[in-house]
């Protein structure tokens, strides 16, 4: 009876061993991923506004090279829309006035709740 109990404690003790670094690690990955949803969520809820920089303003474009420029009608800078595939800039790119020198953006935050 003295075997049977001790035999008993011992895999009772290995399984409160095994078993509690277990749980803590379920209830752990739980709360981040709930976390994480609430992230998402509220990231696709209240993107932040942010201004376009206007580079045909700077660059002195005329309204019809404005009407037929795909920078201009982007949401994006126009090196971004003007990358290359492998994602280079274009020489063009690289000395242009706009992305040397660009404005500085006020990103305008407001106050989030928790």
């Amino acid at each position: 009876m003295e075997t049977l109990t001790s035999l008993f404690t011992l895999i009772f003790g290995l399984l409160l061993r095994l078993a509690i670094p277990l749980v803590g690690t379920i209830i752990l990955v739980y709360l981040l991923r709930k976390l994480d949803a609430h992230w998402q969520t509220e990231a696709e809820l209240a993107p932040l506004p942010i201004e376009k920089v206007e580079c045909w303003k700077i660059k002195d474009c005329s309204e019809d090279q404005r009407k037929h420029c795909t920078g201009a009608a982007s949401r994006l800078p126009c090196w971004q829309v003007y990358r290359r595939p492998n994602g280079y800039l274009q020489e063009d790119c690289i000395s242009c006035e706009v992305f040397v020198n660009p404005p500085i953006l006020a990103l305008k935050t407001e106050p989030r709740r928790m």
